[in-house]
């Protein structure tokens, strides 16, 4: 089968799609045929050998897929051959034809989603979710601002915030970006590179300041983003690219908080709060994952270079 595969870390150039041996699954794993692959930026930092966790060489990246299941091992029960299902973490990696997974890793998608939504789901929707309910602890009536709105994360939490009653407010530095969040439910949108985009924001609330930000480039925004917040204001911060210099003071009045996250340090039971949550809006139709670019596997390092590009719209998938 074919499959991206990284030797050495460094730059995109080091994404090569190689043939590899077809996986066989062992009586306790699930093989998977993917039609369809998600790419997340944290896999362009991994690639590059810059993030905290790095796995053994050579190895296949990604973890978000969808697909049809191909073959299950004996002690597998509650899959089955044939089964379309998203995917949310791999044994061999997703950037491939085929993958290895537990069968915590796949959940049913839903028939009027295609292979392509199914695998924006994964790390966007449980981030969202996580930033939202579970790091923010946010209430119904509540004023959340979402940084990075036209993305794959941002439209994400847009449409798990506008489900849970939360007042939207959203940024988008491209015109079209922010048709996009105001078509996911934002209340109001904001163009990030309007020099007055800030003082526009405290306006819509009447000066009271919002209650949640949820900060995908706190290196850029977050000392800007202390001076927007209500009363016990909470920044989540989501990601960063850098350092930043903030002021202490702007915390204190507010009692606000600044809080970090990463998906990965979700417990068990956290997990399946997510799981068991995004399968519901999956069902009733509240979540909608929106693709924004598709690359052939093989044009998996042109996708790295593009995820990180500014003007994010929707997510970006490979398509073996």
């Amino acid at each position: 089968m074919k499959a991206i595969r990284v030797e050495q870390f460094g730059g995109p150039e080091v994404l090569l799609l190689t043939d590899v041996s077809m996986p066989a699954p062992t009586a306790d794993q699930v093989l998977v045929r993917l039609h369809a692959i998600g790419v997340n930026p944290v896999e362009t930092y991994i690639r590059s050998g810059v993030y905290a966790r790095k796995p053994a060489l050579p190895y296949t990246p990604g973890s978000d897929a969808a697909g049809i299941i191909e073959a299950v091992g004996a002690n597998v029960k509650n899959v089955s051959v044939g089964q379309r299902v998203y995917v949310t973490g791999s044994l061999t990696g997703t950037y491939a034809e085929f993958a290895l997974c537990a069968s915590t890793h796949l959940h049913p998608l839903p028939a009027p989603l295609s292979f392509a939504q199914g695998a924006a789901l994964g790390i966007p929707y449980a981030t969202a979710y996580r930033a939202l309910l579970q790091r923010a602890q946010s209430q119904p009536g509540e004023t959340v601002l979402i940084h990075g709105g036209s993305g794959a994360v941002g439209t994400a939490a847009i449409q798990i915030a506008v489900a849970h009653r939360l007042r939207v407010l959203a940024t988008a530095g491209t015109a079209r970006g922010r048709e996009l969040a105001t078509q996911q439910g934002a209340h109001a949108v904001f163009d990030h590179h309007a020099p007055d985009y800030l003082d526009a924001i405290r306006a819509f609330t009447g000066d009271q300041g919002v209650d949640i930000i949820i900060e995908l480039l706190a290196n850029q925004n977050l000392g800007k983003d202390l001076t927007l917040l209500g009363q016990r204001g909470r920044v989540i911060v989501v990601g960063s690219r850098g350092r930043v210099e903030i002021d202490p003071r702007d915390t204190m009045g507010r009692d606000a908080d600044i809080r970090g996250m990463v998906l990965g340090n979700a417990s068990p039971t956290e997990r399946t709060a997510i799981n068991t949550a995004l399968s519901a809006g999956l069902a009733n139709g509240t979540l909608r994952p929106v693709v924004g670019k598709t690359f052939l596997l093989a044009d998996a390092a042109e996708a790295h270079c593009a995820v990180l590009q500014p003007g994010a719209y929707g997510k970006i998938v490979l398509t073996p």
